[in-house]
């Protein structure tokens, strides 16, 4: 019955009654509904139909409502509606839309819903240093039940386990099914790439979607992972038990196939949109080019790729030839570039970030590709965000591994005179740094662990070391465990990543190693979840289904989360850390008399930790208990370390 009500509900929002006229004109309204109570309480609507441009006036009887403007853009199938809702209640109003082709005097009707919050904005609470966010694909965690073998409407596309590069069935049903799986591991928020659909076209040796950065309706769910209402399902369930969700969003780009790319609300609403206009044929989706009848080279495409350089938007002494392929240029021929410059296609992106918050109460942003948009736009997004949700978060991937660029991006950042407003930054230094120390002996000067502690000396750039979130992979990079299964290095890393000052994120499958790396295929690195589909045999779920090895690193991961969880000393106590000495690797994490001592072993060889270095944070303690194993450690003498020995020592 709820879903009928919804649906029921959309259909209101978007449907015109024709009072006489001979077809339906306004096809969709964007959003599709919307909020009361908001601090801005202007509302753009971006209404689309065959000539809707053209009508004379948009008038409401609605209290409370006022229409400020109507912006008639370059594309006559577009009109944006500027309304103020201050004041009014929720309800649903009539527009009414006169004049223009096809128009009778008495005007043609449609209906839009004013909604109810569910709280104002400064109860959003956002993740922090406190939470640990476990990173998943929905394509390739679970599949829940009634998962459809194919979704009418789509465009082609296959599901087919045994390629990397094609859909394999995961589905938001099949994540909620394993909310308690989230509680046993420890993790106390989810980060699902994005869910909005991707109706594009797969290819099973080239471009496929199932990652989810092409969006082509940012109000819609893919059909393939669930609904709108699965979604919000899925996040009321979460927080039933703790959980929080974060919705990965893309503001730089949107997918080939969204209606925007056929027909431009703006001339400049994308960026270098020339290309569109050229009259080729058969152009190669992957590289943007078309091969000439006779087979020769075509001439030069107006398509400007992306260099993928990132610096020219922090460099002082950047051309302008840099600057405009950072941030200009297409990520791939497959993603149109949205020009965040467009004030109009600002405040749909605007709008619908928080259209997410208040319709299905996500938690956190996790914002793709960040520094390839205008960084001046994305700043006045997250000004806003921040006014209407002042305790939410968002993170914006910031893929440079010096730490002097990263921290440019945090809000308040004195290296720049442009605040970004942005809360949370990732550490891709920590990334770095850890994967090359993994392979290294740690030396007397800058090899092993001496570059994790060179990173963190740099922390006096961020104006919030503890709103920088590190992570040690991701779903764009090798498996830690590359094609191998090297658990002391692996413990090393999440000792570390878990009890240092930063917000942790784990990649899905890690704690059951899960490896793989991108060398043939990125999909290598972005495998099945065991257990999580109709016929797996391995089931890596449950303790039962886990193989030996793997259950030996559920259980280890599992006690180091859930001892950091609410703990105080970690999320709130001060850090102190030590250049590696003889190989050893040591940090302090104190909190009102209280001190962890996270301590690495960075050779291959036996080492041994000489007590007296430390006594500063050890004091006067005899004895302390390793929180991985309960084992207690005699802290009056020196204590002998195994070859790449982890121990967290709590005291």
């Amino acid at each position: 019955m709820q879903r009928i009500l919804l649906m029921a509900a959309f259909v209101l929002a978007n449907v015109l009654t024709m009072s006489g006229a001979k077809k339906t004109v306004v096809e969709r309204i964007e959003p599709t509904d919307w909020y009361v109570g908001m601090k801005n309480p202007q509302v753009q609507l971006m209404v689309y139909g065959q000539g809707i441009r053209d009508v004379a006036e948009v008038t409401t009887d609605y209290p409370g409502v006022r229409i400020d403007s109507l912006v008639r853009l370059d594309s006559p199938n577009y009109l944006l509606i500027y309304m103020n809702v201050r004041e009014a209640q929720p309800g649903t109003m009539t527009l009414v839309f006169k004049g223009g082709k096809e128009r009778r005097s008495k005007g043609e009707k449609v209906l839009y819903q004013l909604k109810q919050r569910e709280m104002s904005g400064d109860k959003r609470m956002g993740f922090s240093n406190a939470d640990v966010l476990y990173m998943l694909m929905p394509d390739r965690f679970a599949q829940g039940p009634n998962h459809p073998a194919q979704v009418a409407g789509m465009r082609n596309y296959k599901e087919d386990r045994t390629k990397p590069s094609l859909r394999h069935g995961g589905d938001l049903n099949g994540i909620r099914e394993h909310l308690d799986y989230f509680k046993e591991l420890g993790v106390t928020a989810l980060w699902l790439t994005p869910v909005l659909e991707n109706d594009s076209p797969d290819q099973e040796n080239g471009f496929s979607t199932y990652h989810g950065y092409a969006t082509t309706n940012y109000y819609k769910v893919d059909p393939r992972f669930g609904s709108n209402e699965d979604y919000k399902r899925l996040c009321d369930e979460a927080h039933q038990k703790g959980l929080k969700v974060v919705m990965d969003m893309i503001f730089n780009h949107s997918g080939y196939e969204h209606p925007w790319t056929k027909d431009m609300p703006t001339k400049d609403w994308l960026n270098t949109p020339d290309w569109l206009t050229e009259k080729d044929s058969g152009r190669d989706p992957m590289t943007g080019f078309t091969a000439n009848a006779d087979g020769s080279e075509p001439a030069k495409s107006a398509y400007l790729q992306t260099s993928y350089k990132l610096t020219p938007v922090v460099d002082p002494y950047a051309s302008k030839v840099d600057m405009k392929e950072t941030v200009e240029g297409w990520f791939v021929p497959s993603m149109p570039d949205l020009n965040q410059h467009n004030p109009h296609l600002m405040r749909y992106l605007i709008q619908n970030s928080m259209w997410w918050i208040e319709t299905v109460g996500i938690d956190g942003i996790r914002m793709d590709t960040y520094p390839y948009a205008y960084a001046d736009a994305m700043a006045q997004w997250m000004k806003e965000l921040d006014e209407e949700y002042p305790n939410f978060n968002t993170v914006g991937e910031t893929w440079v591994t010096e730490p002097a660029y990263t921290a440019a991006w945090q809000k308040g950042s004195k290296l720049t005179s442009h605040n970004s407003f942005l809360k949370t930054v990732m550490d891709f230094s920590f990334f770095d740094k850890l994967n090359q120390a993994k392979h290294e002996e740690t030396d007397a000067w800058w090899n092993g662990l001496n570059r994790l502690y060179n990173s963190f000396v740099y922390d006096y750039l961020y104006p919030n070391p503890s709103s920088v979130m590190a992570f040690i992979e991701n779903h764009d990079t090798d498996r830690f465990l590359g094609n191998g299964k090297d658990t002391l290095a692996l413990k090393q890393a999440l000792a570390l990543l878990l009890t240092v000052n930063r917000i942790p994120q784990l990649y899905y499958g890690t704690e059951v190693l899960m490896n793989g790396t991108k060398e043939v295929t990125d999909g290598n690195v972005r495998k099945d979840f065991p257990g999580g589909f109709p016929g797996d045999e391995h089931n890596a779920f449950t303790k039962e289904g886990r193989t030996k090895a793997e259950q030996s690193m559920f259980a280890w991961t599992s006690r180091l989360l859930h001892w950091r969880q609410n703990n105080d000393v970690i999320t709130k106590g001060s850090q102190t850390q030590f250049i590696p000495y003889k190989g050893v690797y040591v940090i302090a994490r104190q909190y009102k008399g209280k001190t962890a001592l996270t301590i690495l072993n960075g050779t291959s060889k036996p080492a041994t930790m000489e007590v007296e270095r430390y006594a500063e944070v050890i004091g006067n303690t005899a004895k302390a208990k390793d929180i991985l194993t309960g084992r207690f450690y005699d802290l009056s003498k020196d204590l002998e370390l195994k070859p790449r020995q982890s121990l967290i020592l709590e005291m």
